[in-house]
């Protein structure tokens, strides 16, 4: 008697077919630490895993995944009989250092300070005579050492 063989054989009479509910056993690893395990069929929601759970305000995950679509059905997210959802507390606020909700914070505090008048530009002959001075002429001036950048102060 093969497995084909079967098929029309369970149709053969409607009245003797019923519908089987799949239930699947879940194991829930709690905040408290303990391990509870839930029966539950595949199109159970989120929503309603959470309301048997009684665990409105805490989150659901599935190993790295976080189930946050309440509509969404148990066997859409991959989760199979046998597997382990862990239920987590929110927990309040986040990164301060470098979090995206302090960005900009420091320039808002900063006052503002309007820029300074600089002296014009020299251009031309006395701009080159001021190069010339920089490049040869105070070169003899500053003797043994570190050669200083063209931006240096120092006299």
């Amino acid at each position: 008697l093969s497995f084909t063989s079967l098929i029309p054989a369970l149709y053969a009479d409607p009245s003797s077919c019923r519908t089987i509910r799949v239930t699947m056993q879940i194991l829930i690893n709690a905040i408290d630490g303990q391990l509870h395990l839930v029966e539950v069929t595949p199109e159970t929601t989120v929503a309603q895993l959470k309301s048997q759970l009684k665990a409105f305000d805490c989150v659901l995950t599935s190993g790295t995944r976080i189930l946050d679509e309440d509509k969404c059905s148990l066997s859409q997210l991959d989760i199979v009989h046998g597997s382990t959802l862990n239920v987590n507390a929110r927990l309040i606020g986040g990164k301060v250092h470098g979090s995206l909700a302090r960005a900009g914070k420091v320039r808002a505090q900063t006052p503002k300070v309007d820029k300074q008048e600089k002296k014009k530009k020299k251009t031309g002959r006395a701009a080159r005579r001021i190069q010339y001075n920089r490049r040869f002429v105070n070169v003899a001036l500053n003797g043994p050492g570190r050669k200083r950048g063209p931006n240096s102060n120092a006299a």
